[in-house]
């Protein structure tokens, strides 16, 4: 093998040394006529050999240029899409602020504009968008631009936070009648399910009255919407009664949410 890379070596170099004496000004013309003739067929393959590879490599680079246009328009692609989705988030948050800004939030509270990227369901918890860069903090209360109450800020990372909702069996807080001032506690009983609870015995209550949030203990602002009672639970021996509530937000329609950062 290597002997015979050894002569194509050799042949080669005679090749090029023979052309080069062939351009020298001392040879007569008759005397490169002859070894042109005879040299031609050897030139002429040469010329196509040398032809043929060129074009391979004009194609070959070509083909590579294509590519990276191909590549860069596909990065441009992908871009416009990435706008494009950032565009309609910004055209959905307006919406709401538009909303909230036709029923007067803005000036009952100071507000954070969130979007719920996760759902943890079986601890009735959401996950939002903002946190501690965003001047988040534990215990804000976080409602839809309806003003209805979904829960609380319950634990604070750098870019996002999670909710403890109001059905979470941890949550707890004072909450009236819309139409009354009968007061109860709301209690988170999981699954999404809460109950109006210590309500005296004498206080008259009914399937289908609204509940809103109280401002005493001073968890929440007063007057967001809770639930609505599907269910008294009244006896004789106890000392209070209870009521099953409805929430009044759906889990599966919750996309953006207000974060109260002051009332």
């Amino acid at each position: 093998m290597e002997y015979s890379k050894l002569k194509i070596g050799i042949i080669l170099v005679l090749l090029i040394a023979f052309f080069v004496i062939l351009n020298l000004n001392a040879i007569t013309k008759e005397i490169k006529n002859f070894f042109y003739l005879i040299s031609s067929p050897i030139q002429k393959t040469l010329w196509q050999a040398g032809g043929k590879t060129s074009d391979f490599f004009v194609g070959f680079f070509q083909a590579e240029n294509l590519k990276k246009e191909n590549e860069q328009l596909q990065l441009r692609v992908k871009e416009l899409i990435s706008e494009n989705i950032k565009l309609e988030a910004l055209s959905k948050e307006n919406e709401v602020l538009r909303a909230a800004l036709g029923i007067g939030l803005e000036k009952e509270f100071k507000l954070q504009v969130s979007e719920v990227i996760g759902k943890d369901i079986s601890q009735d918890f959401i996950l939002i968008d903002k946190g501690s860069e965003d001047g988040i903090e534990e215990g804000f209360p976080v409602i839809t631009q309806q003003k209805i109450l979904i829960g609380k800020i319950s634990d604070v990372y750098k870019n996002f936070s999670k909710v403890l909702l109001i059905s979470n069996p941890k949550s707890s807080f004072d909450a009236k009648l819309s139409n009354a001032e009968v007061f109860g506690v709301v209690k988170g009983k999981g699954n999404f399910k809460i109950a109006l609870d210590l309500i005296p015995q004498e206080e008259e209550i009914k399937e289908g009255d609204q509940v809103l949030t109280s401002a005493l203990g001073g968890v929440f602002p007063e007057g967001l919407l809770v639930g609505e009672i599907t269910e008294v639970k009244k006896l004789d021996v106890e000392p209070f009664q209870t009521a099953t509530l409805l929430p009044a937000f759906d889990i599966r329609e919750i996309e953006k949410l207000f974060i109260i950062t002051k009332f």
